[in-house]
């Protein structure tokens, strides 16, 4: 099949790698435009952009899709990615955590018999986790499971019908770095089920999304990462992991701001002193024991200003505090 690819990051290109590897031919992709990255605040590709100039495959970074954007630039380049779809011969498109929204004509053209319309990896079980940030929300909320759907896309904000799904359990230690990855893969082998059906004939079945269920996923914003102690340590738990890698949980320790990485509940029998909301109260083998407004939450991993990340252990045990008392405390 001829394939139309619109995504951005490392989670579409490797649906982008199967999609190439099962045969079909990737005939455009779009993907957001290059943006400064690194130390050196270079100018980078997108993890599918880079893919699609290895294949040869030709690009279009356009910085929106609507043709009635005021700016003459933006303008310009909404209108040549949808000349650019009209002439384009494809059987179906892809997207992928493109990064922008698709207007109704852009569908439009998608939808032209006999064209398949426009298909989405979406990471979570929908209606469950609508939006931009659904592996990270997932952990942050404790589920127990989440999963990929391949959904045919609408105007809507990912409320279009539901044609794969398949799921998988979210472990105890899973953050939103591992999950990324396992989701990834999923929704890679989804994606190549629905192009095989479509290409044999079989068609999709097309399950509309309940009405009842509707969670969404707000985008992930770095004021979020400063941990409040008074939680129980189940949430604090679920908000270290689910911020890994971005934008990372912070507390303040002793007046310096510590970023925390990794971490587990602790064992009710591991610990016995008592303390304040965010006093370490003991030492494990791996970690440090803080106590939280219900329970108590081992922390395994940290990272100082300008340091590597490394056992919270050592690190703690270094801190020089008034009287050996140690405390996290919120940074507001």
């Amino acid at each position: 099949m001829k394939i139309v690819f619109a995504g951005t990051p490392e989670f579409a290109a490797q649906a982008m790698r199967a999609i190439h590897a099962a045969g079909h031919e990737i005939v455009l992709a779009l993907t957001q435009p290059d943006r400064r990255a690194g130390r050196g605040m270079h100018l980078q590709a997108s993890p599918v952009k880079e893919f699609a100039l290895e294949k040869n495959i030709p690009v279009l970074q356009p910085e929106t899709l609507r043709r009635n954007n005021k700016d003459p630039e933006k303008q310009q380049q909404a209108e040549d990615a949808y000349r650019a779809l009209i002439n384009t011969n494809f059987d179906a498109m892809v997207v992928v955590a493109y990064g922008l929204i698709l207007p109704q004509e852009i569908l439009d053209i998608t939808q032209q018999a006999p064209r398949f319309g426009s298909f989405n990896i979406h990471a979570s079980l929908l209606p469950r986790w609508r939006g931009a940030a659904p592996i990270q929300r997932a952990i942050e909320a404790g589920d127990a499971k989440t999963g990929v759907c391949i959904m045919q896309m609408e105007a809507g904000l990912d409320t279009g019908d539901v044609v794969l799904t398949a799921d998988l359990a979210i472990a105890s230690d899973e953050t939103s770095s591992s999950l990324h990855d396992r989701l990834a893969a999923l929704g890679a082998g989804l994606i190549v089920d629905a192009l095989s059906l479509l290409q044999d004939g079989k068609g999709l079945s097309r399950t509309p999304q309940p009405a009842l269920g509707v969670t969404y996923a707000e985008k992930i914003l770095k004021a979020e990462a400063d941990l409040d102690w008074s939680l129980s340590a189940r949430e604090i738990d679920a908000r270290i992991r689910a911020f890994n890698p971005f934008p990372g949980a912070i507390s303040n320790l002793n007046a310096e701001t510590i970023k925390l990485w990794k971490s587990r509940l602790a064992d009710e029998d591991a610990y016995s002193e008592a303390g304040p909301i965010g006093a370490v109260i003991g030492f494990s083998e791996d970690g440090v024991f803080v106590r939280c407004g219900d329970g108590v939450i081992e922390i395994l991993e940290v990272q100082k200003p300008g340091g590597k990340k490394m056992n919270a252990k050592t690190c703690l045990q270094s801190v020089d505090a008034p009287e050996k008392l140690l405390c996290f405390q919120t940074k507001a």
